[in-house]
């Protein structure tokens, strides 16, 4: 099969998945069954995203920064392990695979395992070829590479098994933020949704603020109860934040409350649900350093254009990765054509 027609296959998808679709959406509607923090307003964020990137436009845009150096060579199977902490998070590893003309097997994660079997279905009603080209299964076999996403835990078990096959594992990571105190009203209320979208529990998520000393809360933590104020009547949200609040209270550790988000001074980069870390800075040449001593760990870095001399995500963004932006800074598609 020609990679044009895997291609046109997605943007059909993508033009599909911008309709209604009365399947979808009662999947949608029921997915909070399964998975509480799968609301539907989260699932449907993630799948307009899906449909902007599966633009045709943004399909060519990609398919250049890889067709031209790198010839398809002949099909492997590729063995996919998907995490299912947001929806759809392993949707880009399925496309990556396809479109270097491999196959994939498919063992998905219990908390997302009906939304992406729905959706092949439909790219395969616009490409049948595709059919034999993606099998869902509960145990890896006969497979040639591998791309694996988990924690730091469950890696540690994925290199012990696949770690003779070429393969991608990836571990835990998430995102942080270096604020100025010079953001607009507007650049806040867009840095909400890099904290709280999907309540926070994906890697591009932010859990981690860099301020300059003598940093002002108080704009920030207003424009964050006036924005997500909604968030305080999800369940399994709260039950974290009230969890997580006791413990500062017992503790005696200083803290900001919102009265749903929890803000903290601590050097960690990762922080529990409904909490979010703060640490001073002096200078930009701080920031850089710690970007380069923790690379590893973070995902992406959120700040205004020009801030740092890295690249940065505009505020608002965090959760609307392009095609070419992956995951880990890890090229999937060179990965697939050297196998």
């Amino acid at each position: 099969m020609k990679t044009d027609q895997i291609l046109d296959a997605f943007a059909a998808l993508g033009i599909h998945l911008s309709k209604q679709d009365e399947q979808l959406n009662q999947l949608i509607e029921s997915a909070h069954i399964y998975n509480g923090w799968f609301t539907s307003e989260n699932i449907h964020y993630a799948i307009a995203e899906l449909s902007r990137t599966l633009r045709k436009e943004n399909l060519v845009k990609w398919q250049q920064t890889w067709s031209k150096n790198k010839p398809i060579k002949t099909s492997k199977n590729v063995g996919i392990i998907m995490a299912g902490n947001i929806p759809l998070v392993g949707f880009h590893d399925l496309l990556c695979v396809l479109c270097s003309g491999n196959k994939c097997s498919i063992k998905l994660s219990s908390k997302d395992d009906k939304l992406i079997p729905y959706l092949v279905d439909i790219l395969v009603q616009y490409e049948p070829q595709l059919k034999e080209q993606v099998e869902f299964i509960d145990k890896l076999e006969n497979i040639q590479a591998v791309i694996a996403t988990g924690s730091n835990n469950s890696a540690r078990y994925f290199e012990y098994y696949f770690g003779k096959y070429p393969n991608i594992i990836r571990k835990n990571r998430t995102s942080i933020a270096v604020l100025t105190g010079n953001e607009s009203q507007e650049e806040l209320e867009k840095f909400c949704d890099d904290i709280f979208l999907y309540f926070g529990l994906g890697c591009r998520n932010i859990s981690k603020l860099f301020v300059p000393e003598n940093y002002d809360f108080t704009k920030l933590l207003d424009v964050i109860s006036e924005t997500y104020q909604h968030i305080n009547s999800h369940n399994k949200y709260m039950n974290n934040y009230d969890y997580n609040r006791a413990i500062l209270l017992m503790n005696l550790t200083p803290h900001l409350d919102t009265g749903f988000l929890l803000v903290k001074e601590d050097v960690s980069l990762f922080a529990p649900t409904a909490i979010v870390h703060y640490e001073y800075y002096n200078s930009v040449k701080e920031i850089e350093q710690t970007l380069t001593e923790q690379s590893e760990n973070i995902q992406c870095v959120i700040t205004k254009t020009g801030i740092l001399n890295t690249k940065t995500v505009e505020f608002g963004n965090s959760q609307k990765p392009e095609l070419w932006d992956y995951a880990d800074n890890v090229n999937t598609m060179e990965f697939l054509l050297d196998l």
